[in-house]
Protein backbone atom coordinates (compact mmCIF):
# COMPACT_ATOMS: atom_id res chain seq x y z
CA UNK A 1 0.00 0.00 0.00
CA UNK A 2 2.55 2.70 1.03
CA UNK A 3 4.79 1.88 -2.35
CA UNK A 4 1.62 2.40 -3.87
CA UNK A 5 1.56 6.65 -2.04
CA UNK A 6 5.07 6.60 -3.26
CA UNK A 7 4.33 5.77 -6.69
CA UNK A 8 1.28 8.42 -7.24
CA UNK A 9 3.21 11.04 -5.16
CA UNK A 10 5.92 11.28 -7.84
CA UNK A 11 6.51 14.45 -9.53
CA UNK A 12 8.58 16.36 -11.93
CA UNK A 13 11.02 17.36 -9.59
CA UNK A 14 11.28 13.55 -7.71
CA UNK A 15 11.19 11.87 -10.81
CA UNK A 16 14.31 14.63 -11.99
CA UNK A 17 16.20 13.83 -9.22
CA UNK A 18 15.91 9.68 -10.20
CA UNK A 19 16.58 10.51 -13.10
CA UNK A 20 19.73 12.65 -13.03
CA UNK A 21 21.19 9.77 -10.73
CA UNK A 22 20.68 7.04 -13.15
CA UNK A 23 21.91 9.84 -16.04
CA UNK A 24 25.45 10.16 -14.29
CA UNK A 25 25.09 6.67 -13.25
CA UNK A 26 24.93 5.25 -16.61
CA UNK A 27 25.56 7.77 -19.10
CA UNK A 28 22.17 9.47 -20.95
CA UNK A 29 23.07 7.87 -23.84
CA UNK A 30 23.29 4.31 -22.01
CA UNK A 31 19.87 4.74 -20.02
CA UNK A 32 16.37 3.82 -21.58
CA UNK A 33 13.21 4.81 -20.21
CA UNK A 34 12.96 1.21 -18.52
CA UNK A 35 16.53 1.84 -16.23
CA UNK A 36 14.12 5.23 -15.50
CA UNK A 37 10.92 3.39 -14.54
CA UNK A 38 12.83 0.50 -12.32
CA UNK A 39 14.72 3.15 -11.03
CA UNK A 40 11.93 5.64 -9.85
CA UNK A 41 9.99 2.43 -8.84
CA UNK A 42 6.77 3.76 -11.12
CA UNK A 43 5.42 2.68 -14.85
CA UNK A 44 6.87 4.01 -18.05
CA UNK A 45 3.57 5.58 -18.68
CA UNK A 46 3.95 7.35 -15.47
CA UNK A 47 6.76 8.66 -16.20
CA UNK A 48 5.27 9.94 -19.67
CA UNK A 49 2.60 11.24 -18.01
CA UNK A 50 5.20 14.12 -16.87
CA UNK A 51 7.08 14.70 -19.31
CA UNK A 52 7.33 13.81 -23.16
CA UNK A 53 10.60 11.51 -23.07
CA UNK A 54 14.08 11.34 -21.96
CA UNK A 55 15.43 14.24 -23.85
CA UNK A 56 13.36 16.90 -22.14
CA UNK A 57 14.06 14.66 -18.61
CA UNK A 58 17.98 15.72 -19.80
CA UNK A 59 16.85 19.93 -20.80
CA UNK A 60 14.55 19.86 -17.62
CA UNK A 61 18.14 18.78 -15.41
CA UNK A 62 20.46 20.72 -17.23
CA UNK A 63 18.13 23.50 -18.06
CA UNK A 64 18.47 23.51 -13.97
CA UNK A 65 21.77 23.77 -13.81
CA UNK A 66 22.51 26.36 -16.18
CA UNK A 67 19.92 28.31 -14.51
CA UNK A 68 21.37 28.44 -11.22
CA UNK A 69 24.85 29.26 -13.37
CA UNK A 70 23.27 31.95 -15.09
CA UNK A 71 22.10 33.23 -12.00
CA UNK A 72 25.26 33.92 -10.58
CA UNK A 73 25.65 36.41 -13.31
CA UNK A 74 22.49 38.63 -12.49
CA UNK A 75 23.43 38.51 -8.66
CA UNK A 76 24.34 42.58 -7.41
CA UNK A 77 27.75 41.56 -6.39
CA UNK A 78 28.59 39.98 -10.40
CA UNK A 79 27.23 43.60 -11.81
CA UNK A 80 28.56 46.18 -9.88
CA UNK A 81 31.91 47.11 -8.18
CA UNK A 82 35.72 46.52 -9.11
CA UNK A 83 36.13 44.05 -12.02
CA UNK A 84 38.62 41.48 -9.58
CA UNK A 85 35.68 42.06 -7.32
CA UNK A 86 32.75 41.07 -9.14
CA UNK A 87 34.60 37.98 -10.95
CA UNK A 88 36.20 36.88 -7.40
CA UNK A 89 32.19 36.71 -6.64
CA UNK A 90 31.32 34.65 -9.47
CA UNK A 91 33.98 32.01 -9.33
CA UNK A 92 32.86 31.96 -5.58
CA UNK A 93 28.82 31.26 -6.21
CA UNK A 94 29.80 28.95 -9.42
CA UNK A 95 31.85 26.89 -7.19
CA UNK A 96 28.76 27.41 -4.45
CA UNK A 97 26.40 26.26 -7.26
CA UNK A 98 28.70 23.02 -8.26
CA UNK A 99 27.85 22.00 -4.90
CA UNK A 100 24.50 22.79 -3.74
CA UNK A 101 23.48 21.40 -7.10
CA UNK A 102 26.29 18.71 -7.69
CA UNK A 103 24.34 15.95 -9.49
CA UNK A 104 22.79 18.49 -12.16
CA UNK A 105 25.72 19.97 -12.64
CA UNK A 106 27.66 16.67 -13.33
CA UNK A 107 25.14 16.19 -15.85
CA UNK A 108 25.75 18.98 -17.68
CA UNK A 109 29.51 18.54 -17.32
CA UNK A 110 28.89 15.72 -19.03
CA UNK A 111 27.05 16.25 -22.00
CA UNK A 112 29.03 16.10 -25.43
CA UNK A 113 26.59 17.09 -28.35
CA UNK A 114 24.84 14.33 -29.14
CA UNK A 115 21.24 15.56 -29.21
CA UNK A 116 19.38 18.65 -29.84
CA UNK A 117 19.43 19.32 -26.17
CA UNK A 118 23.36 18.22 -25.83
CA UNK A 119 24.51 20.95 -28.48
CA UNK A 120 21.78 23.67 -26.86
CA UNK A 121 23.38 23.14 -23.22
CA UNK A 122 27.34 23.38 -24.59
CA UNK A 123 25.97 26.34 -26.61
CA UNK A 124 24.77 27.84 -22.81
CA UNK A 125 28.21 26.55 -20.90
CA UNK A 126 30.09 28.73 -23.79
CA UNK A 127 28.04 31.38 -23.30
CA UNK A 128 28.52 31.43 -19.34
CA UNK A 129 32.12 31.02 -20.14
CA UNK A 130 32.43 33.84 -22.36
CA UNK A 131 30.61 36.51 -20.16
CA UNK A 132 33.25 35.34 -17.18
CA UNK A 133 36.23 35.77 -19.79
CA UNK A 134 35.13 39.55 -20.72
CA UNK A 135 34.99 39.86 -16.53
CA UNK A 136 37.88 38.52 -16.49
CA UNK A 137 39.47 40.91 -19.32
CA UNK A 138 37.81 43.65 -17.80
CA UNK A 139 39.76 43.09 -14.06
CA UNK A 140 43.11 42.56 -16.67
CA UNK A 141 42.20 46.29 -18.18
CA UNK A 142 41.68 47.43 -14.77
CA UNK A 143 45.22 46.43 -13.51
CA UNK A 144 43.61 44.22 -11.22
CA UNK A 145 44.54 41.13 -12.56
CA UNK A 146 47.85 39.91 -14.13
CA UNK A 147 48.38 40.49 -18.37
CA UNK A 148 50.92 38.13 -18.64
CA UNK A 149 48.09 34.94 -18.58
CA UNK A 150 45.75 35.10 -21.66
CA UNK A 151 41.83 35.85 -20.09
CA UNK A 152 40.60 32.74 -22.45
CA UNK A 153 43.38 30.70 -21.15
CA UNK A 154 43.12 32.36 -17.50
CA UNK A 155 39.00 31.09 -17.75
CA UNK A 156 39.76 27.40 -19.08
CA UNK A 157 42.27 26.96 -15.95
CA UNK A 158 39.48 28.47 -13.50
CA UNK A 159 36.46 26.13 -14.73
CA UNK A 160 39.19 23.81 -14.94
CA UNK A 161 40.00 23.55 -11.31
CA UNK A 162 36.05 24.77 -10.33
CA UNK A 163 35.22 21.69 -12.76
CA UNK A 164 37.01 19.32 -11.43
CA UNK A 165 35.06 19.64 -7.92
CA UNK A 166 32.35 17.09 -9.15
CA UNK A 167 35.12 14.29 -9.65
CA UNK A 168 36.07 13.91 -6.14
CA UNK A 169 33.51 15.61 -4.30
CA UNK A 170 31.31 13.45 -2.17
CA UNK A 171 28.09 14.78 -0.05
CA UNK A 172 28.34 13.27 3.37
CA UNK A 173 32.07 12.10 2.84
CA UNK A 174 33.10 15.43 2.81
CA UNK A 175 32.04 18.72 3.89
CA UNK A 176 31.78 22.00 1.58
CA UNK A 177 32.26 24.31 3.89
CA UNK A 178 35.50 25.63 2.55
CA UNK A 179 35.83 24.05 -0.69
CA UNK A 180 34.16 27.59 -2.53
CA UNK A 181 36.64 29.75 -0.50
CA UNK A 182 40.06 27.53 -1.33
CA UNK A 183 38.66 27.76 -4.65
CA UNK A 184 38.84 31.65 -4.72
CA UNK A 185 42.16 31.77 -2.85
CA UNK A 186 43.95 29.63 -4.80
CA UNK A 187 42.94 31.36 -8.14
CA UNK A 188 43.21 34.82 -7.03
CA UNK A 189 46.46 34.30 -5.30
CA UNK A 190 47.55 33.56 -8.77
CA UNK A 191 46.18 36.21 -10.49
CA UNK A 192 46.32 39.21 -9.05
CA UNK A 193 48.43 41.85 -10.28
CA UNK A 194 51.45 42.64 -7.97
CA UNK A 195 51.39 46.22 -6.74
Amino acid sequence: MAENTTRTAYTVESLLAVTVEVFNERGYDGTSMEDLSRAAGISKSSIYHHVRGKEELLHLAVGRALDALFGILDEPAAGTGRPVDRLEHVVRRTAEVLLAELPYVTLLLRVRGNTATELWALERRREFDHRVAELLRAAVAAGELRSDVEPRLATRLLFGMINSIVEWYRPGVRAADGVAEAVVHLAFDGLRAAH
